[in-house]
């Protein structure tokens, strides 16, 4: 068969018909998977394997066409088919059918490069190719308590990159609610706000540790840096350290000098203390039962252990000024500790964001002092510019307190940046709209901090005092009782009687002030509880008086934020009152 005769064959078997038609639809098929499978979350494999398919299936349909055609009696072999039937007129409504299909085509690729695409290039936008999250390390050692030992290099690597202004790093808080190495990595890049992840595991046999870790794009699961450590137990901090600096190059951060220099320093020389320091601060982060009176036995012992170790005193000062929330312990008391602990960790090292951070706790709790718990938690930001804690207290205490809502809402969003899955910090950007009066902001961030735990008491009650202010009772009564069945306290019982009151029981605010004095006995009842009764009752004057002792007595968790608090805004105006206002604000 001569070259003139075989294309000619080629055009009488429908061949280039077939491969027109082809082409048109394998070229629709691929744009739909590799434009619309990825927007769907379709794994890529599924896509490789439709492409493959269509590569595959052209030489055959080509194959196809030449042996086989299609008449009206049916499919027949080529040479079976009367070649007088080439004469007939042919109709021409595959050329339509091509002709619609590349149109379709292009039109779909346009769309899929312009939409689908964007909606991926935006992302990876809203994530920062600069976040990360630091997964919970494996602790591969057989001894089960040396699971804090791998804690603790989880957290100490977290601690060093959190120094780095020019990355965005996700607290603990969020990423312990995570395996070391999950399947599902764009899900919880998603959650996290966080781009990348470093995964590692920890062995510890004696003096010997073994770390293994690897830097992966949660989005693409690129791996980005991987890198085994086998090195003497005091060697650690090296360790960390070098992992720090690994990342933070890798994600191309920009140092400066002194942060360099915080992500090299070596906490303590003693690896005893270092891991006794770990395990009070990974019960310190329970904060449930007994776990805040451990986590203080802790760092006594690493402070024992080395006394020079500021790292503990800052702990051991967290963990005072926490205890008397969640422990019961004696509020003076747990505050000169704490304070004490602070002033001792500042004293070993000027510098550490960690002291400068439980000083201004202290100052706003227990001394009533806005503008040096201010300055202590500016100086924490400065230090730590990602740790999230100084972000929350100086937003929800200071700022909200002085009312500078503008600065206090920007605050507490950034703190929920860097701890997304924190209920406390995400309720108290609730409570920071709350103050500032915006109360639909104020619902729709507690009711989403309910969606990551219905069980919240802390969320429950905190929701019931917003719908009080804004003229649900019914409402919060409904939430106080839900908070009172997860953790019934004087605090959530004074707030139920008050909203009892206010719709009509005033009986119930009456048997709760008996309660108090019961109560008062044998633990401290603060002023405030009395002064929000006493307003149910309409009674401003013992309300104030009361509010008054608070001041007198140093209730800074109360006090502090009387200025905008809406409980009692039927006070502002009283000269009584306004006085107090002016105490609470003025520079100490």
């Amino acid at each position: 068969m001569s070259g003139k005769n075989f294309f000619a064959e080629l055009k009488r078997r429908n061949v280039y018909k077939v491969a027109v038609a082809y082409a048109v639809v394998g070229w629709l098929l691929a744009q739909i998977a590799t434009q619309i499978f990825p927007f769907l979350e379709i794994p890529n494999w599924v896509v490789r394997l439709v492409i493959v398919l269509i590569a595959i299936g052209f030489p055959i349909a080509l194959v196809i066409a030449w042996a086989f055609e299609a008449t009206p009696e049916g499919i027949k072999r080529t040479q079976d088919v009367d070649l007088a039937g080439e004469r007939v007129p042919k109709k021409h409504t595959w050329i339509y059918v091509v002709v619609i299909g590349a149109a379709f085509s292009i039109g779909l690729f346009f769309v899929g490069r312009y939409s689908v695409r964007n909606t991926a290039s935006a992302a990876r936008t809203e994530l920062s190719a600069k976040s990360i999250a630091v997964l919970p390390f494996d602790n591969l050692s057989r001894d089960p308590d040396n699971a804090f030992f791998a804690e603790g290099v989880q957290d100490e690597i977290l601690t060093r990159l959190a120094k780095v202004a020019d990355l965005k790093v996700i607290a603990r808080t969020s990423t312990q609610k995570f395996k070391s190495a999950p399947e599902n990595l764009p899900d919880i890049a998603k959650q996290l706000g966080a781009l990348n992840v470093l995964e590692g595991s920890v062995q510890k046999v004696n003096d010997q540790v073994r770390v293994n870790v690897q830097l992966i794009n949660a989005l693409t699961n690129a791996h980005l840096w991987a890198e085994i450590y086998d090195r003497k137990l005091t060697d650690i901090f090296a360790v960390e350290s070098d992992i720090a600096k690994t990342i933070a190059d890798t994600l191309q951060a920009k140092l400066t000098g002194s942060e360099k220099t915080a992500i090299s320093k070596e906490p303590t020389a003693n690896t005893e203390a270092y891991e006794l320091y770990h395990k009070g601060r990974s019960l310190w982060g329970k904060r449930t039962g007994d776990n805040i009176p451990k986590a203080i036995g802790f760092y006594e012992q690493a402070i024992t252990r080395d006394s020079n170790y500021a790292l503990a005193y800052a702990g051991l000062s967290a963990a005072y000024i926490l205890s008397p929330f969640y422990a019961g312990a004696d509020r003076h008391e747990a505050n000169s500790k704490a304070k004490e602990a602070a002033l001792k960790a500042l004293g070993l090292d000027p510098n550490l964001a960690e002291a400068h951070l439980a000083l201004g706790k202290v100052l706003f709790f227990s001394e009533i002092d806005l503008a040096g718990a201010m300055r202590e938690y500016k100086r924490a930001i400065e230090l730590k510019p990602n740790d999230a804690d100084a972000h929350h207290w100086y937003s929800n205490d200071t700022l909200s307190a002085l009312g500078q809502f503008e600065e206090a809402i920007a605050e507490g969003k950034r703190s929920v940046e860097l701890d997304p899955l924190s209920i406390v910090i995400n309720v108290d950007l609730g409570v920071t709209f709350y103050y500032a009066h915006r109360y639909d902001d104020a619902a729709r961030q507690l009711r989403k901090t309910l969606e990551i735990d219905p069980t919240s008491f802390y969320t429950h009650y905190n929701l019931g005092i917003l719908l009080q202010v804004t003229g649900d009772l019914s409402g919060a009564i409904a939430e106080y009782e839900k908070a009172k069945q997860l953790n019934d306290n004087a605090y959530v019982s004074t707030l139920w009687a008050v909203a009892k009151a206010h719709a009509g029981d005033q009986d119930a605010a009456r048997r709760m002030l008996s309660e108090l004095d019961k109560i008062s006995q044998q633990h401290e009842v603060v002023g405030y509880l009395r002064a929000l009764l006493y307003l149910s009752l309409n009674n401003k004057d013992e309300a104030l008086r009361w509010l008054e002792q608070g001041y007198e007595e140093r209730d800074g968790s109360n006090i502090s934020t009387i200025k905008v608090d809406p409980l009692l805004d039927s006070l502002h105006g009283d000269p009584r009152f306004e006085a107090l206002v002016q105490k609470v604000v003025a520079s100490k």
